[in-house]
């Protein structure tokens, strides 16, 4: 369903993309009509094909097919966005009739323009990203405790091996006491190669690797990503908690966006977090939902993904709408909620002021005020 609706929003987009650039001036002296539709159709059906056939595939062929139909997919969606304003400023060519197919022109150029530069940020390696966090509870002896954060990295057909090296070794560079994978860590379309899961499993810590699941770990009832994140040497809280060390206790549940979709009842906050021992908790919850739940039993600190900070500018306006906690840090009745773009990227390998990022979260112990 979701591939047949995101078709369908391509096709018309493609359709008015190429309506407005018709009327261009330039485009119209330099470029036949045939050639512009042409072009229209090479470029749709990259999408297309790589929906199909690199989605889920393997090889130089999957992946170039997926590469390229991601990435247009993002270029149409700057160039829609640029040349739907320009016709809502002028009022559909109602407006400044003369001017208006020149003014698409701009509009256009804005759009590759905006195109180029998320293409150079979505390349880029992730920025590290720290917090300090006062935790009430928190042992003496874990005061200083770093955690490093990493999530929907989306390995797969578009990120590879390389990438995935790189990742590792930014990661180890931190020396973290304790790393937490909140999920997406696979793209999930397909097994991952194995030579990823051997990069991958070089992610360590004293205190441990420990993980939750997000939605693409799911994805079309495929639950082996799961299992492979185990075969990585990661441990995986499935709605429990674990006391790391005494007074300091993790917990995670499963993906709530999953969950919510396919119909789940149950009260997975509760299950990951009740009956457990007096001490500091952070939660870990790749969808940044219920949060107020989780700071009811007590929580000091939960941490969350998925929403990749909208990825693409304005479509983070748009996420907003169903994830209001989009990224950075917020306080939710007395606890801490800090929400990460993503280490990697989902479809294109773009990003347009929304950086890709690792999260450091360095925990202090939060004093008594009387003392």
């Amino acid at each position: 369903m979701f591939g047949t609706i995101l078709i369908s929003i391509i096709t018309f987009m493609n359709i008015y993309v190429l309506w407005r650039l018709t009327s261009v001036p330039f485009l119209k002296e330099h470029i036949s009509l045939k050639i512009l539709i042409g072009a229209g159709l090479i470029l749709w059906a990259s999408f297309v094909l790589g929906r199909k056939f690199g989605h889920g595939g393997t090889g130089v062929l999957a992946r170039t097919l997926e590469m390229i139909g991601m990435n247009w997919m993002a270029v149409l969606f700057l160039i829609f966005i640029c040349l739907f304003g320009m016709d809502l400023v002028t009022g559909f060519g109602l407006f400044f009739s003369r001017l208006a197919p020149s003014l698409r022109g701009f509009a256009l150029i804005a759009g590759v323009a905006l195109s180029l530069i998320a293409l150079v940020q979505g390349l880029r390696p992730p920025v590290l990203q720290s917090y300090e966090v006062l935790l009430k509870d928190l042992p003496d002896e874990m005061d200083g405790t770093e955690i490093v954060t990493v999530c929907d990295l989306h390995i797969g057909s578009v990120i590879g091996k390389r990438w995935l090296e790189n990742r590792v070794a930014q990661v180890q560079e931190q020396q973290p006491d304790l790393v937490v994978l909140l999920g997406d860590i696979f793209e999930g379309h397909g097994r991952p190669q194995d030579d990823l899961l051997q990069i991958l499993s070089g992610i360590t810590a004293p205190l441990g690797v420990w993980a939750v699941t997000g939605n693409h770990e799911f994805h079309r009832g495929n639950k082996e990503n799961v299992g492979l994140i185990k075969d990585a040497g990661f441990q995986v809280l499935h709605d429990r908690w674990i006391e790391v060390r005494p007074g300091f206790i993790l917990a995670g549940v499963d993906d709530l966006t999953s969950r919510r979709r396919a119909g789940l009842g149950g009260n997975p906050v509760s299950q990951a977090l009740k009956d457990r021992p007096p001490g500091a908790t952070i939660f870990l919850s790749h969808t940044p939902w219920e949060t107020e739940k989780a700071a009811e039993y007590g929580v000091g600190l939960m941490i969350s993904g998925h929403t990749h900070g909208g990825q693409i500018w304005p479509f983070g306006y748009l996420v907003r709408l169903g994830y209001p906690l989009l990224e950075g840090r917020y306080e939710v009745e007395g606890m801490t909620v800090i929400v990460c773009r993503g280490t990697g990227t989902w479809g294109p390998r773009m990003r347009l002021w929304r950086p890709s990022e690792i999260v450091k979260v360095i925990l202090r112990k939060k004093q008594d005020a009387h003392l």
